[in-house]
């Protein structure tokens, strides 16, 4: 009788060497359905902790550099790190195109370094779009261009948990590690990191299951640095008019989200991120999920601050992941230096690995330092022990609690999340950012001062589907959180409120954003797959293969790490890759035989492709568009989705501006947890305008930056064309200001406080809501307060999201309706399941979870971008 090899790999050392690597993969697979799997990843972190929690500030020296960075940040506002720095010049960017295209302008300049830290970096990432035309602006791109002219290229990402999200930080090590392998020029010139580590074996003191380095900043050359909301990473390039659709007749080349870009997490969470050019989702079925952020570009001296968080961030990972790796120097920094240096995690053992190198690498004064702008600003942060090898700051918390306190106007919010405390009563929630709001509506009161505070989150925070499945448990938990904080119970922002005799209804107020499209797949499209035998989802899998093929037949990365489509060397025998290639090439090229010959391949526009625009400013009526098949043909097309809003942004009394990447929860504002990183802003610069209709000297930074906001969400600014190269708002901080684009409406929203504008705001909203509520049942609604009410509501499972609820509507009809949708503003519905129970009430009451696990591992870590 023979046996066979023990199933968990005893019998194979390789995989041996796995499992101790990931000695919880047996059982995470094991309870893979149940939540006491990511429960147990956590409980097992605190217990690890538990070794010796202080070791990195129990010995004399340590508690030396404690006490040295104490003391600096007691002499800061805030207790930041970091000083105030007067003289900056800022430029504010809203939304991933205006963005996107000044980071790669700027990275395009770099002479001597880049540091680059995000919670998730997709090197096939196109900063320039259509990509199929822009080609040479795809992010690893850039990168390989500056290693090879020499700059050095430093990069921090975060190490996700596999078994709770999809970034795969590994393919992007993999990736832009294997863009200059040895031999070629840059070689050695791009260094990733990854922290923090989940090695069981190596640093059983230091793993961290659940929290995350969230930060997105960059700095170049120690001369501009951008900071805010925006990873450079798949699913976030969108524009002011934020389209639904990517189905183009006239040609796959003019796609404008390739691959894994398009995506709509609502549907379906990214699939195999390292295989980027898979793309699960049809085009010609469903619309992707539109992103709203907001993020800044820095000139000055908090660029100097910037790089040092990072630096800091770079020495701490090299002392405790890479001490023994060469290629990961220590960096050192002006003024902090000699005895200082300890400031910024540099260590000297007796017999280090790796050299000492001095940023930046060309001398401090030819850097644009001092008096370059007229914004006074300042860095905080959330960091700690496990995140930076510091003791606690949780300056951003400070800073936002301080100005909603002292705001006398209005408070304007957009982000991701809104869970907060209003004192000890809200287990385990322990941020109190939402006693600062009841206070200062307080003040507002007795005062008798007209006062709002507007703030904008996701209809749907998190990306859960059906919020009916079991699957949507931790969204629901994360929404009945925010709910708690809001609304409901004694302990809400608005039931401390009512107990004081203020009506909260008349000074705070919610609201969510909504886009609306048509998939432009026509009955000639159709056709086309019919007769060259190719859908339209291959034919744009092809163009994937075609645009991004070097991603796909990468090489393997001087570590000999690789992924499993960076199968071919460049000079070596594996071509595994070539016969799919060219399957993919033959069938697009069948598809574009078939091609109606009238249409051409022509760069796209703001044409049929899209309906998107017909909601902004200037553009024809919906009813007025072109339709070539037949009514029930295009009832079928008209798809909504939620705009998720994800920029974390606050404007205080049109005067003061807050950006960054910390969302206003737990995990952001309490330090111990996600690492992030924001910067506090008031423009010296006057702007005269108006509060509550009298005379008001506004910040020009922050004031511009509110209007151009209010006019998107109204639908007063106008859609934007792919082709950024003539746009102000899209170039690099230092090239020229913002276009405030000055017409009627810039005056018109002038007034924050204006009861005509307020009017407008609040109109605008509730029609929104009742034609998007009437045409497709979004969800969530006032209307749906019970689970029963909710299943009678949507439309039963397996039916499309985001189609048309009635089929039988003729076209015509919803034709009129979209008419009257006017930008993207909606109510938020206050009253969603509150005769129901949203969380599992085991989440509230374990006395474990309410210190660990505030939130299921899976859904928070997903969401947390």
């Amino acid at each position: 009788m023979t046996t066979s090899a023990p199933q968990d790999g005893g019998a194979n050392p390789e995989h041996l060497k796995e499992k101790l690597r990931h000695p919880f993969a047996d059982l995470r697979q094991k309870l893979h359905d149940s939540s006491l799997h990511d429960m147990k990843a956590t409980l097992s972190n605190a217990e690890a902790a538990q070794i010796n929690p202080n070791h990195r500030h129990d010995e004399e020296h340590e508690k030396i550099t404690d006490e040295k960075r104490a003391k600096i940040a007691q002499s800061h506002r805030f207790e930041s790190f970091a000083p105030e720095r007067a003289g900056n010049d800022i430029k504010w960017y809203v939304d991933a195109r205006d963005y996107y295209w000044a980071v790669s302008v700027a990275l395009d300049r770099a002479q001597e370094t880049i540091y680059l830290a995000d919670w998730w970096l997709s090197p096939e990432l196109f900063l320039r779009r259509p990509p199929y035309y822009n080609q040479e602006w795809r992010l690893d791109q850039i990168l390989k261009r500056k290693a090879e002219a020499g700059v050095k290229i430093f990069v921090i990402v975060y190490r996700e948990v596999e078994a709770a999200i999809t970034c795969n930080s590994l393919h992007t090590k993999h990736a832009l590690q294997a863009l200059c392998p040895k031999g070629s020029p840059g070689h050695g010139n791009i260094t990733v990191m990854r922290h923090p580590d989940h090695n069981v074996l190596e640093n059983a003191a230091d793993m961290t299951f659940y929290w995350a380095h969230h930060e997105k900043f960059i700095v170049i050359d120690y001369n501009i640095a951008f900071i805010g909301g925006l990873d450079l990473c798949f699913g976030r390039w969108d524009n002011h008019q934020h389209q639904l659709a990517d189905v183009h007749p006239g040609g796959v080349s003019t796609e404008i989200w390739p691959g894994q870009d398009f995506n709509n997490n609502r549907i379906m969470d990214f699939q195999k991120v390292e295989d980027w050019k898979s793309n699960e989702l049809s085009k010609a079925e469903f619309g992707r999920m539109p992103w709203h952020d907001v993020a800044m570009g820095v000139i000055g001296d908090c660029v100097h601050d910037i790089a040092e968080h990072f630096v800091l961030r770079w020495n701490f990972v090299k002392r405790d992941k890479y001490k023994r790796a060469k290629e990961f120097d220590w960096l050192t920094m002006p003024g902090r230096t000699g005895d200082d240096e300890d400031l910024i995690g540099v260590q000297r053992p007796r017999h280090p690995v790796g050299d000492y190198v001095h940023h930046p690498l060309s001398p401090e004064n030819t850097k644009l330092r001092g008096n370059q702008g007229t914004v006074h600003a300042q860095i905080v942060r959330s960091s700690s022990d496990w995140s930076s090898g510091i003791l606690t700051e949780h300056s951003i918390q400070n800073a936002y609690q301080q100005l909603i306190r002292e705001a006398e106007h209005f408070v304007y919010i957009e982000n991701q999340f809104f869970i907060t405390a209003t004192g000890e009563h809200q287990a385990p929630i322990k941020n109190t950012i939402g006693r600062a709001i009841v206070d200062a509506v307080t003040r507002a009161a007795k005062e008798g001062r007209k006062f709002r505070i507007v703030i904008i989150i996701p209809t749907i925070p998190g990306f859960a589907g059906d919020l009916r499945d079991d699957a949507a448990t931790g969204t629901r938990a994360i929404m009945d959180y925010q709910y708690k904080s809001i609304c409901r119970g004694e302990h809400s922002i608005f039931g401390q409120l009512k107990a004081q005799d203020i009506d909260p209804t008349k000074y705070i107020f919610f609201f969510n954003l909504r886009s609306y499209d048509r998939l432009n797949y026509t009955p000639k499209l159709r056709q086309q797959e019919k007769e060259s035998g190719v859908t339209y989802q291959q034919a744009q899998r092809a163009q994937a293969e075609e645009i991004m093929g070097e991603g796909i037949h990468g090489t393997k990365d001087d570590e000999g790490g690789a992924d499993t489509h960076m199968g071919r060397d460049r000079i070596g025998k594996d071509h595994s890759g070539d016969e799919e290639a060219s399957k993919a090439m033959d069938a697009k090229r069948r598809f574009e035989e078939n091609q109606d010959k009238g249409s051409g391949d022509v760069k796209p526009s703001l044409g049929a492709d899209s309906l998107a625009k017909n909601a902004m400013r200037g553009t024809p009526k919906v009813s007025e568009e072109h339709w070539e098949g037949t009514d029930k043909e295009e009832v079928d097309m008209w798809v909504q989705e939620e705009l998720y809003v994800h920029g974390k942004t606050m404007i205080i009394d049109d005067r003061i501006v807050v950006c960054g990447s910390s969302n206003l929860n737990d995990r952001s504002q309490l330090g111990v947890h996600d690492s992030e990183l924001t910067i506090v802003m008031q423009d010296t610069k006057v702007l005269q305008s108006k509060m509550d209709g009298q005379d008001f000297e506004a910040g020009y930074h922050a004031a511009t930056l509110r209007r151009y906001l209010w006019r998107e969400h109204l639908g007063l600014l106008p859609p934007q064309e792919l082709d950024a190269s003539k746009d102000a708002n899209a170039q690099p901080v230092g090239d020229c200001p913002n276009d405030v684009v000055e017409d009627e409406t810039y005056e018109f929203v002038a007034d924050p406080l204006n009861d005509e504008l307020w009017d407008m705001w609040n109109s605008r909203a509730v029609t929104n809501t009742a034609i998007f509520r009437e045409l497709f049942h979004t969800d969530p609604d006032d209307d749906i307060t019970t689970f029963d009410q909710y299943n009678v509501w949507l439309p039963p499972k397996g039916v499309k999201a985001g189609h048309i609820f009635d089929r039988a509507r003729t076209s015509k009809e919803i034709r009129a309706k979209l008419d009257g949708i006017k930008g993207h503003l909606v109510t938020m519905p206050l009253r969603f399941l509150e005769d129901a129970q949203m969380a599992e009430a085991g989440l509230q009451v374990n006395a474990y979870t309410e210190r660990y696990f505030p939130f299921p591992l899976h859904n928070e870590l997903r969401s947390c971008s």
